[in-house]
């Protein structure tokens, strides 16, 4: 997130469960990394544009965006190859929708 101009304070929490119940990320959402952001959580490997989008739009009952589990090829998950897995980022909130997709690459 550094590399791409956002400024990040990194806090070791000990119970991660519990913060990602108290900001609503849905359990099959869940990942390794939890962040929030100007009033948005963001949970997972989500690409620094799909942030930015967000913060521009900034959709109506959207609380958060996630990528779950680690797909390779996603921020942080690259791979020496350029290999990347498909991923969705999810919006979610009042409801969830697909935020944006990325196809697998060779």
């Amino acid at each position: 997130m550094a590399a791409n101009g956002f400024q990040t304070i990194m806090i070791n929490e000990a119970d991660m469960p519990a913060l990602k119940r108290r900001l609503q990320v849905p359990d099959d959402l869940a990942s390794c990394h939890t962040a929030t952001i100007d009033g948005f959580v963001i949970e997972g490997h989500v690409p620094a544009v799909d942030i930015r989008r967000l913060f521009e739009e900034r959709p109506a009952g959207v609380i958060g965006l996630a990528v779950a589990g680690m797909p390779a090829g996603s921020p942080g998950m690259e791979t020496p190859s350029g290999a990347r897995d498909a991923f969705d980022v999810i919006a979610f909130g009042s409801e969830r929708r697909v935020f944006a997709s990325y196809p697998a690459s060779n």
